[in-house]
């Protein structure tokens, strides 16, 4: 009896409804959506393919990027896709089961964003204040561990979060006011006690956000007071320029999710759902998009090795006519 009034609380499948209020809007919303998503598939994929092919790119740095930029492409792909198979085609059914991998691939690669960049950080604070160990410290093998760590930490941490969501009764329908199924919206659709499943998320976000963060505020800390006792002007120069591309990836970063974060909690009631919703999108939408085109820009070794590409591709075409 248990177990039949068990399943009959769990729903074979969720309605996620978009964007409410914003019905009408849903088309409009799309595009710049779209747009965002085509420009992060093709910078991270060709991130990747640059890293893989350039020998000159074959560093520590770079495989961190390599990594963020997996992260980047699994991180949107886990949303946009259904987001825009509601806006356009009005597709709004997700299994039980399906809800459940989406949000364990959101929270997870979200989590994973953090911890590259923490790692990026730690990066940049070897390369400037023991430029001299620079190789001897980040090894491939050291690189290869510290990757896996920050996966697996982010995997560990998530995987209680479907574990809650899936043995909570579901009696308030079935209809999820969001484009994906992130963790406290389908929690919300409960009508069990969720206590656990909010002190848990708020505990993951300060394990994972709270410790990420205050290891880039240290790793910065250090090097600016490295990069402040330089003598020489160029040097400083140099030494801050190579963390601007960084620096700018943690502002994508972080910027709507400490919004997110602290609207939902202290501005729930003032803010408008759709803006939840919308920032939410932003949060594994903008970051993925921006850093192609950060680093892209920034870096100077990446813009020779496309432009070498580029030069040699025409020559190739040139040479053919």
């Amino acid at each position: 009896m248990l177990m039949l009034n068990k399943t009959e609380l769990t729903p074979s499948s969720f309605i996620l409804d978009g964007v409410p209020g914003l019905e009408h809007m849903h088309l409009w919303i799309s595009f710049p959506f779209c747009s965002m998503y085509v420009v992060a598939i093709a910078g991270n994929c060709g991130f990747l393919y640059l890293i893989g092919c350039e020998d000159s790119l074959h560093r520590p740095m770079y495989y961190f990027l390599a990594m963020l930029s997996l992260t980047d492409l699994v991180m949107c792909t886990s949303s946009i896709p259904k987001a825009l198979c509601i806006f356009w085609f009005h597709l709004k059914e997700i299994s039980f089961n399906e809800c459940l991998v989406q949000m364990f691939f959101i929270h997870t690669f979200t989590g994973m964003e953090s911890g590259v960049l923490m790692l990026m950080a730690l990066d940049r604070f070897v390369a400037i204040c023991y430029p001299l160990r620079y190789s001897t410290i980040l090894t491939n093998p050291v690189i290869a561990k510290v990757g896996l760590a920050t996966f697996l930490r982010a995997v560990l941490l998530i995987i209680p979060f479907t574990v809650l969501t899936k043995r909570l009764p579901y009696c308030r329908g079935n209809i999820i006011h969001h484009t994906f199924c992130d963790h406290m919206s389908v929690a919300k659709l409960s009508c069990g006690n969720i206590k656990v499943n909010a002190i848990y998320g708020l505990m993951v976000a300060l394990l994972i956000g709270g410790f990420d963060i205050l290891c880039i505020t240290v790793s910065y800390t250090m090097i600016l007071r490295t990069v402040i006792s330089l003598s020489s002007a160029d040097a400083r120069q140099k030494a801050f320029s190579t963390c601007t591309a960084h620096i700018c990836a943690i502002v994508f970063s972080y910027s709507p999710a400490f919004f997110s974060f602290f609207s939902h909690r202290f501005g729930g009631h003032t803010i408008p759902p759709a803006c939840h919703i919308i920032l939410a999108n932003i949060y594994v939408l903008l970051p993925p998009t921006m850093n192609p085109v950060v680093y892209g820009v920034k870096t100077k070794q990446i813009r020779d090795c496309v432009l070498r590409i580029l030069s040699g591709s025409k020559d190739i075409k040139s040479q053919s006519t």
